[in-house]
């Protein structure tokens, strides 16, 4: 089946009210959670898996790629209002959208923050379907080489290009590879760091390791580290216009630039949503006419990495359902979301299970013209949802964590687990060390292994067979590309960074005599 025909195919799909019902809810709840900062997609997927074991992994599914597209919209809200990113993608859009914000010019960065989201969502998605099927021709190829290959490339990019140093992100997933490791060898049958407790033959349950890291971790670190009880919020002003005719013409560029930059990589991948978003922001202030107003409230510094953000996060499900690797924590949540049905992304699946991925990917479709409709008229709403104060907020969360760990396996040794990883999640935020790389090293290094091992006992223990294939040498060079790239951009956007801030007038010199 074609990209074409399967997308209009799912669309058949996902046009059911049962389908548009639960697109509806998962796009509602992914903006509420986007608006409120450091609760991202990840965190909110990680707690309503307990709560949808009962539903059919369609329903599921299409609910939790409502919640992905919708979280992405409601970050830039945060970012412009507040100058707070919920997530990492958004740190560039924070700079621009929020001084447009201070200028009166609220309403016009978040218009061209929600339609440029959908253009890129809408097209990145449209290529999410003809891209799918062509890959999977391709991993249907593919050997354990191949396949360990192309986890080493998710592994080192997530762990060298996320957070601010490539050592502590590579720290971080030696981690979740020793967590990976936990239960019974597959292969010989010996337990593995199980320390005697029989609760952890089975390993650690991903759905605990994911909660605690992303919600009570961050629960503990927003108790320990931020005095305000509230959000400072800056009010959209009343009578604000939208976007001028002007606008239109300096955003509709950036809009197709920047959906051009996220996608591919996306797809590659190359590390998260920060390098696109770099990359994005530095091409329009190089291209822009108005390259004076960058750092004050340029409006393509707003539409280009908005577009690029959300382009990203579909690119990154063509690797997830066509190859079953994860390239972000959103990803590997998701892919933990598809096992608990006992599904595993990849060739076989769109194969066997044809009607669900067509279903999914055209869900997004309707994810993002929902959250159009949504976003635009409704945005004092949900500015107000950051009007509750953050005790009752996070008190809430972490009731969630807790029942729906619980929920999982009806176990009071899961709950002390939970506790036990998020004081580790705290301690990862407190000095630094990025939580992403330890979820995907936790998920990806299981399948790494069984890789890894089928290969070098096909080839009788020789180590130059991972590297005997056209194709792994393609893909380590590619990663080489990738690295070295990705730190010459980092490099580059964080000076800019810097700049800008260096530019911003201290209200203290204003009040000097």
């Amino acid at each position: 089946m074609s990209g074409i025909e399967g997308l209009l195919h799912g669309l058949s799909l996902a046009i059911t009210p049962q389908a548009l019902l639960f697109a509806l809810l998962g796009t509602i709840v992914g903006t509420l959670i986007g608006v409120l900062p450091g609760i991202g997609p990840a965190l909110t997927i990680a707690l309503l898996l307990p709560l949808t074991y009962g539903l059919e992994p369609e329903s599921a599914l299409i609910m939790f790629a409502g919640i992905y597209y919708g979280a992405m919209y409601g970050g830039s809200t945060t970012s412009i209002l507040l100058k707070t990113p919920g997530e990492s993608g958004s740190v560039i859009t924070a700079i621009d959208g929020n001084k447009m914000a201070r200028r009166g010019r609220g309403a016009a960065a978040l218009a061209t923050a929600a339609i440029g989201s959908f253009v890129a969502g809408t097209i990145a998605t449209v290529l999410l379907a003809l891209f799918a099927p062509w890959i999977v021709n391709i991993a249907v190829q593919l050997g354990a080489p191949d396949y360990f290959a192309l986890m080493v490339v998710a592994f080192l990019t997530i762990s060298a290009l996320v957070g601010s140093s490539p050592l502590r992100g590579l720290i971080s997933m030696c981690l979740g590879l020793v967590v990976g490791l936990v239960g019974i060898d597959f292969q010989s049958g010996q337990q593995r760091l199980v320390f005697g407790q029989v609760s952890l033959l089975d390993g650690i349950d991903t759905v605990v390791l994911i909660v605690a890291l992303f919600a009570v971790g961050e629960v503990l670190y927003v108790a320990g580290h931020q005095v305000s009880s509230r959000f400072e919020l800056l009010h959209l002003t009343k009578g604000a216009k939208w976007m001028t005719r002007q606008d239109w013409a300096r955003s509709w560029r950036p809009w197709l630039r920047g959906t051009g930059i996220g996608f591919p990589l996306g797809v590659i991948p190359a590390g998260g949503s920060e390098i696109p978003t770099f990359i994005s922001y530095a091409m329009e202030r190089r291209l822009s006419a108005h390259k004076e107003e960058f750092g004050e409230g340029a409006i393509e510094g707003v539409a280009g990495p908005e577009a690029a953000n959300n382009a990203n996060a579909a690119g990154t499900l063509v690797p997830l359902l066509a190859l079953g690797i994860p390239t972000s924590a959103t990803a590997a949540v998701i892919l933990v979301a598809f096992q608990q049905y006992g599904l595993q992304p990849g060739p076989q699946l769109l194969e066997s299970q044809s009607g669900l991925v067509w279903g999914l990917i055209a869900s997004l479709l309707i994810a993002n013209l929902v959250l159009l409709a949504l976003n635009l008229p409704l945005v004092g709403l949900w500015v107000k949802i950051l009007e509750i104060p953050k005790p009752y907020l996070f008190a809430g969360i972490m009731t969630f964590a807790l029942l729906g760990t619980y929920a999982v396996n009806g176990s009071t040794f899961d709950v002390v687990l939970l506790l036990v990883l998020g004081a580790i999640g705290y301690l990862m935020r407190r000095f630094g060390f990025p939580i992403s790389p330890m979820i995907v090293g936790a998920i990806l290094g299981p399948l790494a292994e069984v890789q890894l091992r089928r290969a070098l006992d096909i080839a009788g223990g020789d180590v130059l067979t991972l590297v005997s294939t056209p194709f792994t040498i393609v893909v380590y060079l590619t990663l080489a590309a990738v690295l070295v790239g990705g730190f010459v951009v980092r490099r580059r956007a964080d000076r800019e960074v810097l700049v800008t801030t260096a530019a911003e007038p201290d209200p203290e010199d204003a009040r000097r005599p």
